[in-house]
């Protein structure tokens, strides 16, 4: 990551941490309310190849000790009712803004993969992961409900791998590529606002 976008990410943190702060508040006392323990969801995911971390986020799940893979139709009985609509929204990602803070991830990049993808496609990931992921970005505004119905349609774990790996890896790369051939303070800008935009939409 370049100084310039780790500064522009510390400041645009701050800026704009009463908000997500306000917010998250009023989100953990629903979920306090609603679902109880444990309010966060820690996942571990990958910010370069050989590097692992910790991704916050609201719990929107059920608790499953074993769970683990890309998440299809299989895991949809999981999802509590507070849940769907912080995914819907997205909102269940405000935690995030910590891992803004600590440098694991910047407002805009690649989302982080799995573990176990960087390890299956190392020439793809060895790639993609030269940018350093973020909460939003190009394949995240572009692909993300595509994503969403192919996987929707998935009824079992190894048919939504299946349609992960096929289907959704090379196109969410060859975004993420697109991001970072073309990547500047405005155009991380304009990401933002659009995220921002359907958000609020």
């Amino acid at each position: 990551m370049t100084f310039g976008k780790r500064l522009f990410d510390i400041l645009f943190a701050l800026l704009i941490l009463p908000f997500v702060a306000l917010i998250g508040v009023a989100i953990w006392a629903v979920l306090a309310l609603t679902q109880g323990r444990p309010w966060f969801y820690a996942a571990e995911r990958m910010n370069a190849p050989d590097h692992a971390f910790r991704l916050w986020k609201f719990r929107t799940m059920t608790v499953d000790r074993n769970d683990s893979g890309i998440s299809g139709a299989h895991k949809a009985g999981r999802i509590t009712p507070a849940g769907r609509v912080l995914r819907r929204t997205r909102l269940d990602e405000l935690p995030q803004i910590w891992n803004i803070l600590k440098g694991d991830i910047s407002f805009v990049g690649p989302r982080p993969p799995l573990r176990e993808m960087v390890e299956r496609f190392p020439g793809v990931y060895g790639e993609v992961l030269k940018s350093r992921p973020g909460v939003t970005g190009l394949a995240s505004l572009c692909y993300h409900r595509h994503e969403e119905w192919l996987l929707a349609r998935c009824t079992t774990a190894a048919e939504a791998d299946a349609i992960y790996t096929r289907r959704c890896v090379p196109e969410k790369a060859r975004l993420d590529l697109m991001y970072a051939r073309n990547r500047s303070v405005c155009f991380d800008l304009v990401l933002i606002w659009r995220t921002m935009r359907r958000v609020l939409h």
